[in-house]
């Protein structure tokens, strides 16, 4: 019995894929070829829309199997290295609103959640909500101390329904998967895992919270891009509470026009704004879409939503710096050493081949004026050629491009001779000057040093252990390792003199610094520590290059 809703959800989502034409991805492939006389009973089948494209109908099917699905669509738009173009265009246009639900219900969440009445926090609490999604809707709101803010409530059930609705889709899934060459191309189970992980995360509204904080952190001596400040102490899983913010909507440009507002300077912010995040902070906003940016009337940015944000390692800086600089520079060879060496590709690729494979699909793109590139349409090309070298789709790269497709998006509504090229580049040329070559190594070192110098005192009596235990012989150097064992044995020889020639140099080198001391520490009998190294190191050179000589 418990398996009934399951079941009847299930019967709902194929009799939709049947009225919508998107049978064969149930009936042509595997096994349930054998039933596929069964479709043509069904009214939805004769009833079904024949004139539109397969992009349409699969995006009035999600929009009919209700706001999760709609959800799982917008983030299938974002995997353009996996969808066809036309499929990712169509289900880009999925707008994320659905009907609210009773503001008396989100008033008792709310008193739950802080276990405390409304109005020993509120001074006010509008129940008609301000906007409503599928996950939560939002509600205006006023301090006790009169400072005015919106309140997130998460929908009541929400999350019994996601993971009735994920349980299907991986059941979906792997059908398609199992039986289906392009359900295996696609990888639906992963893509629906991804789905999981972000639904999910949207759910905890503290995990929203701490982001918007960071951000907030991030910009606080940065006018160009502001971040409501959020009130912790009245946040939990379920409820955020921030503060109320006013400006027009990114996309209103007659409302931007009227306020005087240079769109042009305007779209140049954005992308200032997005570079910085994403080269400086290392902790970028990815859900920048219209309808979470406003516009302030002194011109600068506001966000709201940080639900989903993103993060860069240090080498994937390092790919898209390297690959976008090489890219505008036709230097193809070097766009494959990026993907090799960060690697994204096999060691064992060839590189000639990868080269050639790159300059085939994005030469072409060079026929449009540079202001015409879009660099997430680079980004992507670049992942559907490393694809075919069995290059592995790094999560956080996917929704940067989808971070990238937005920004271009609001850039060229705003200033449709927007060059998204000519504003980034002088972020990637200072970020490769700051992270790659002898400004970075100096870099690396002025941070080191000071933990050298802390450790530097410790040296000399480290080495005079040493060399007392060699005196009384308990030293011992143990060579065996695995790698070790698998060479040839002149090659363990040269590995053992090499390492006996990295000591004795280690050895000349504390002994010359103590030598540059007015008054170096004494050693046994009196004579100078340096002096003592010295000779060691002098000894342990004639000693190994004897030994290597006599082999």
């Amino acid at each position: 019995m418990a398996n009934l809703p399951r079941l009847f959800r299930l019967l709902v989502i194929v009799g939709v894929l049947l009225r919508q034409g998107l049978d064969e991805f149930l009936f042509d492939r595997g096994p349930a070829r054998a039933v596929a006389f069964l479709r043509y009973l069904s009214p939805w089948y004769w009833l079904r829309a024949r004139r539109q494209s397969r992009g349409q109908r699969a995006r009035q099917a999600l929009e009919q199997l209700g706001p999760l699905f709609v959800k799982f669509g917008q983030l299938l738009s974002t995997r353009r290295d996996l969808l066809p173009t036309d499929i990712a265009d169509e289900l880009s246009q999925l707008q994320d609103a659905v009907p609210p639900f009773a503001g008396s219900r989100a008033m008792t969440i709310v008193t739950r959640a802080l276990r405390q009445p409304l109005d020993a926090v509120f001074e006010r609490f509008d129940p008609e909500p301000l906007a409503s999604a599928s996950i939560a809707q939002v509600h205006a709101a006023r301090l006790k101390d009169g400072r005015e803010v919106v309140i997130k409530v998460v929908r009541p059930g929400i999350e019994r329904a996601i993971r009735r609705d994920i349980a299907l889709l991986y059941m979906l899934a792997g059908i398609a998967e199992r039986h289906s060459r392009e359900g295996r191309r696609l990888r639906l189970v992963e893509v629906v895992q991804d789905y999981q992980r972000t639904i999910l995360d949207e759910l905890d509204l503290l995990r929203e919270a701490a982001n918007a904080v960071q951000l907030r952190r991030n910009f606080k001596d940065n006018d160009r891009l502001y971040i409501p400040e959020v009130h912790l102490d009245h946040c939990r899983s379920n409820v955020l509470v921030m503060e109320r913010i006013y400006g027009v909507p990114i996309d209103d440009l007659a409302a931007l026009r009227l306020a005087g507002i240079d769109l042009v300077q305007l779209a140049e912010t954005g992308v200032e704004i997005f570079y910085t995040q994403v080269f400086d902070h290392n902790f970028f906003h990815a859900d920048m879409h219209p309808g979470n940016l406003f516009v302030a009337p002194e011109g600068n940015y506001i966000a709201v939503d940080f639900g989903i944000v993103g993060s860069l390692t240090l080498e994937d800086q390092r790919y898209l710096a390297e690959n976008f600089l090489a890219f505008f520079n036709r230097d193809y060879k070097r766009v494959a050493e990026a993907h090799i060496r960060a690697g994204w590709v096999p060691r064992e690729t060839r590189m000639v081949e990868f080269e050639t494979a790159i300059r085939t699909v994005c030469e072409p793109i060079f026929d449009k004026p540079l202001a015409e590139i879009s660099l997430a349409h680079v980004l992507h090309q670049l992942f559907q050629t490393a694809r075919r070298f069995d290059m592995a789709v790094q999560p956080q790269l996917v929704l940067l491009q989808k971070t990238i497709l937005n920004i271009e998006g609001i850039g060229r509504q705003l200033n449709p001779e927007f060059d998204l090229w000519k504003t980034g580049k002088p972020f990637f040329q200072r970020w490769v000057q700051n992270n790659i070559g002898i400004k970075a190594v100096a870099s690396e070192l002025r941070q080191r040093i000071p933990n050298w110098a802390q450790q530097l005192p410790d040296v000399p009596e480290q080495i005079l252990s040493l060399l007392k235990k060699a005196d009384e012989g308990q030293l011992e150097i143990q060579w065996r390792s695995p790698q070790l064992e698998s060479l040839p044995a002149r090659i363990v020889q040269l590995e053992k003199r090499l390492y006996g020639a990295i000591i004795a140099g280690s050895l000349m080198i504390v002994a010359a610094l103590l030598f540059g001391l007015d008054r170096g520490p004494a050693g046994p009998h009196g004579i100078p520590l340096g002096s003592w190294l010295s000779g060691a190191g002098a000894v342990l050179i004639l000693l190994f290059n004897f030994r290597g000589r006599r082999n």
